[in-house]
């Protein structure tokens, strides 16, 4: 047949009609009895699988939440010992020196809580991956996102985790805690609270400083160990020394046996001798160990016994502006001054004669 007669045949040919589909084939009862045995043959095949996963993911989900609640009970337990070995030695003599009760109270509420958190954390997080790895999961492309996201959010807040960290290691290390008298660089008082972000305290005037953990480069404790008081007398260098140091031993060892300061005072007051002699007064140095925070009364009542010990003895403290006796007992300091000359009297004719001659004024019209 040639192409000429197959074009005609073709074009001959109707064309079929959208209205001549065919129908969508109805399944017949036989066909869902076929997909009902497959379905059920499949089932049969991987049920044993399933039930071994979802056991397993059962045994892991118990064996953690058995596991954390056995370590935060632990790490209470641990924390409770230690707040009961605080109240035991509270209201004794130790305890009123050594021990802080809310200071520690503090410290192991949030040791505690660090402690529970970071067990949560690592048990529920392992738990985690490994139901993932149950169901055959590949976990290395959400170990790497979960790196990237952690590095991200670590660089973002970096401020937050650095306070946070520091804060942590500061209440570990028992650097300070509720009551010491810090000084903190950026801001100095007494620590009210102690926080893993942010510790307040109380300035000399009454106001709260809010100080990040992270900001605190360095931290003077002045609380922690023994204070020194320090006190230092100024009296005429014409002043008997053996004199001076026989009243302030005598004060001293008073001191020390009275209350309160005998228990305040954890060494002897000692007079450590001369510190400067000037022209004009001589300094003499006393020094004692005392209970923390407890210097500047200490000072202050050693000041107030000795002043009153040295006006019984006639010894006058010197130093500061000078006083009405002293200023009418100095000399005149005009006496050594050499008579006025002739030419500070004006009228005098060596005046007269050293004068400038007034320039002419002209005549009056």
């Amino acid at each position: 047949m040639s192409l000429t007669a197959l074009s005609f045949a073709g074009a001959a040919s109707p064309s079929p009609s959208p209205s001549q589909s065919t129908p969508p084939a109805v399944p017949t009862l036989q066909d869902a009895q076929e997909s009902a045995t497959n379905a059920a043959s499949w089932v049969q095949q991987n049920w044993s699988t399933w039930l071994a996963i979802g056991l397993r993911v059962l045994l892991i989900l118990v064996v953690a939440a058995v596991l954390r609640v056995m370590v935060r009970r632990a790490i209470t337990k641990l924390i409770d010992r230690m707040t009961r070995t605080v109240q035991a030695v509270d209201g004794t003599a130790l305890g009123g020196l050594l021990v802080n009760a809310e200071r520690r109270r503090q410290r192991s509420q949030a040791i505690g809580s660090v402690l529970r958190s970071v067990a949560s954390f690592l048990i529920l997080g392992t738990a985690a991956l490994m139901v993932l790895s149950t169901f055959q999961i590949n976990l290395a492309p959400l170990l790497a996102s979960a790196g990237v996201a952690g590095v991200a959010i670590g660089f973002g807040a970096r401020n937050l985790v650095t306070d946070f960290l520091s804060g942590v290691f500061m209440i570990l290390e028992d650097q300070y805690g509720v009551g010491d008298s810090i000084d903190a660089g950026v801001a100095s008082g007494e620590v009210i609270e102690v926080g893993l972000r942010v510790t307040k305290l109380r300035g000399d005037n009454g106001e709260i400083w809010y100080v990040r953990n992270g900001e605190v480069k360095r931290i003077g404790n002045l609380s922690q160990g023994w204070a020194t008081a320090g006190v230092d007398v100024t009296v005429r260098p014409s002043e008997d020394l053996d004199r001076v140091k026989a009243i302030l031993e005598a004060v001293a060892e008073q001191m020390s046996k009275d209350e309160p300061w005998n228990e305040r005072l954890w060494g002897p007051i000692e007079v450590l001798g001369l510190d400067s002699v000037l022209l004009e007064s001589m300094v003499v140095r006393l020094t004692a160990k005392t209970m923390p925070g407890k210097a500047l009364s200490v000072e202050r009542e050693l000041r107030w016994r000795i002043k009153r010990a040295f006006d019984e003895a006639g010894i006058r403290i010197v130093g500061g502006l000078p006083t009405v006796e002293a200023l009418e007992a100095a000399p005149d300091p005009a006496a050594t001054v050499a008579a006025p000359s002739v030419y500070s009297n004006t009228a005098s004719p060596q005046a007269e004669a050293a004068a400038p001659i007034a320039s002419p004024r002209p005549a009056a019209r």
